[in-house]
């Protein structure tokens, strides 16, 4: 298990190596491939010669790329000071730069969205779990009843409709015809939690919609195979009672497949939900994005980029993990 495991974390500490230089490149080589000048982003295209020269100098862009990455990764880890002369700036680690348009430090940016963020993922991804995964399960026991069809269609439904849709549709319905849910912004929740909840309630319920379908129609997929198996008759015809069957024998085994998709979705999710974000006017990093990429502002894009792809990783770290913990056969791998 131990050596498993340093494996795994071996193979995550990589892949971020890989996507922070890949990422890196794609934002800062190829605007000069494409004769764009990132200093013209951080100080206007009405700036003289000398002002750009000093932004160069202090953002260390006259410099080559590989220099560049370094640089960029010695701010994560140890931070970094740009200086311009007697101008030094201290950036503390994690250091992801300065934002061309405010000239506010990245990092602080991002952490100060990140609450919003995960407040969004975490409460939907409950939602959707429950709500998919037992909305599947009905529709297997009772396949081609009315029921089923029923839950297939609003799955089908939550797949097919994007998410600026139902978003839009939902609060026009229940807080501009209704008024069921007061119009607002978010609140954190040590302010006030009835607030929270409130402003969170209908953003929760429309992304579960769009996940909860894809895990109804998956779970009802996994437990129809499932039922199939021998041991599953061999347990019905031992006398165990049905819910005993479904809940401990078929269950437990349509649902690994489940723990791979659920934890690949929370890592994407928790990179920033662009849309949902965007439509309910939730300041996450999906909202951070969308605005820096508005302004052509490249290091809270890369900033955003990144925190996306460590929590992807990590949340393909856990699975393994907790993949190794179900079948041992996982760990010889």
């Amino acid at each position: 298990m131990v050596a498993y495991l340093i494996r795994r974390l071996i193979n995550a500490v990589l892949t971020l190596l890989v996507v922070t230089l890949v990422t890196f490149g794609i934002f800062f080589m190829v605007p000069k491939l494409t004769g764009s000048d990132p200093a013209l982003l951080y100080i206007g295209k009405q700036a003289d010669s000398v002002a750009l020269e000093g932004i160069r100098t202090k953002m260390g862009l006259n410099d080559p790329i590989l220099v560049q990455y370094g640089k960029f990764l010695k701010g994560i880890v140890a931070g970094r000071d740009y200086a311009n002369g007697p101008d030094v700036q201290h950036c503390d680690a994690p250091c992801l730069g300065y934002s061309f348009k405010t000239e506010q430090e990245v990092t602080p940016l991002l952490f100060d969205s990140l609450p919003v963020t995960l407040n969004l993922a975490i409460g939907a991804a409950i939602l959707w779990l429950l709500g998919g995964v037992l909305a599947g399960v009905i529709s297997a026991l009772r396949k081609g009843t009315l029921s089923d069809r029923f839950v297939m269609t609003l799955a089908l439904l939550g797949v097919s409709l994007p998410i600026y849709f139902t978003g839009l549709l939902s609060k026009q319905i229940f807080v501009y015809w209704l008024g069921w849910i007061p119009e607002g912004s978010y609140v954190p929740f040590v302010e006030n939690p009835g607030e929270w909840f409130i402003q969170l309630l209908l953003p929760w319920i429309t992304l579960a919609f769009l996940f909860a379908a894809t895990y109804a129609r998956l779970t009802r997929a996994n437990m129809l195979e499932t039922l199939g198996e021998d041991y599953i008759r061999t347990a019905r015809a031992k006398g165990l009672r049905e819910r005993t069957v479904i809940g401990k024998h078929a269950l437990r085994s349509g649902l690994t497949p489940i723990v791979t998709v659920f934890g690949l979705d929370l890592g994407v999710l928790l990179g920033g939900a662009l849309l949902t974000e965007n439509v309910f006017n939730l300041r996450g990093l999906g909202y951070q994005a969308y605005a820096a990429i508005k302004g052509n502002d490249l290091p809270v894009i890369l900033g955003v980029t990144l925190l996306a792809a460590f929590f992807i990783v990590i949340a393909n770290l856990i699975v393994d993990l907790v993949y190794s913990a179900i079948d041992p056969r996982v760990r010889l791998g």
